[in-house]
């Protein structure tokens, strides 16, 4: 099985704190992790790891960062045939502040302009795919080159790019604000469904496609045979949801390509999830297989 994964990749630098900070004061910290991360970043060092044959098509920076972030995924097994080194592009960088707390997470990113295309067509055929609405046009190119791979959309904001992509992949996953911002609706109540029923139904008579809906903590949203269900999460104590959803996404393109029911999929996935937001640091949170196997009998 051969997955490509189309999208953006960054630098993390992640600082944990006991509290959010408070404006003008100094503060002293004990570590930092540093890490890649990005959401198809993320989904394809996921992928590697669990042992898939993995493609990244992305653009970084020809910098200090761009090196860290070509070593992990070349220490992970990711090809790195169409991760692309720009001599007048920054890689983008994330600064994380992440409240041990509450389990919360503050993002700030620092990106360069937005690249639409790679500069080389990706020649390999996919089994599986995963975009994330960067560089759209090779995203696009990849999706009408390989009409029955199983593709799956990060939908992380919506734009015009993300709703073309939207109505072209077999599977569409959505953040709670996303589909409330699509919608212009709000989810008030998870366990009556009504809410989230009335929203499903317009993203998929939008989209045309199946639809999953994450409500982080909650669960996740979708039907499945005609019938509307809401798959409960794990329950954990957060320390870090920093690649959370990330994590969430490459599982799932894991597990729906290795012919588990959408149902089982799903599970799964919000199994590596909530393991993930236990840890600290996108790339150092993500699970092992096994892990995530064999969480399902404590459950």
């Amino acid at each position: 099985m051969r997955v490509i994964c189309i999208g953006h990749s960054t630098y993390d630098i992640t600082l944990p704190m006991n509290e959010f900070p408070v404006e003008n004061i100094k503060y002293r910290l004990d570590k930092h992790i540093e890490c890649g991360g990005g959401p198809a970043g993320n989904g394809a060092y996921l992928l590697a790891k669990w042992g898939m044959d993995v493609f990244i098509g992305s653009i970084i920076g020809n910098d200090f960062y761009g090196d860290k972030v070509t070593e992990e995924f070349k220490n992970i097994g990711v090809n790195i045939k169409y991760l692309e080194k720009l001599d007048n592009h920054k890689t983008s960088s994330s600064y994380i502040i992440a409240n041990m707390k509450n389990g919360s997470r503050t993002i700030l990113t620092s990106k360069d302009k937005m690249i639409r295309k790679l500069s080389k067509d990706i020649e390999e055929d996919a089994d599986l795919i995963l975009v994330d609405g960067e560089h759209i046009d090779t995203a696009l190119d990849i999706l009408d080159k390989n009409p029955t791979a199983v593709s799956v959309l990060d939908a992380g904001r919506i734009n015009e790019d993300t709703k073309l992509l939207g109505k072209k992949v077999t599977y569409l996953i959505c953040s709670k604000e996303f589909a409330e911002e699509f919608c212009n609706m709000k989810i008030t109540r998870i366990d009556e469904q009504f809410e989230l029923i009335n929203i499903h139904k317009k993203l998929e008579e939008y989209f045309n496609t199946n639809i999953i809906i994450t409500l982080e903590a909650n669960g996740s949203f979708t039907k499945i045979d005609g019938e509307y269900k809401l798959i409960s999460s794990v329950k954990v104590t957060a320390l870090d949801s920093t690649g959370a959803g990330d994590i969430f996404h490459g599982a799932f393109v894991y597990f729906i390509g290795n012919n588990y029911s959408l149902y089982d999929s799903i599970k799964y996935a919000s199994i590596a999830g909530a393991i993930s937001v236990t840890r600290i640091g996108s790339r150092f949170s993500i699970p092992d297989l096994k892990e995530v196997l064999e969480y399902d009998d404590v459950i």
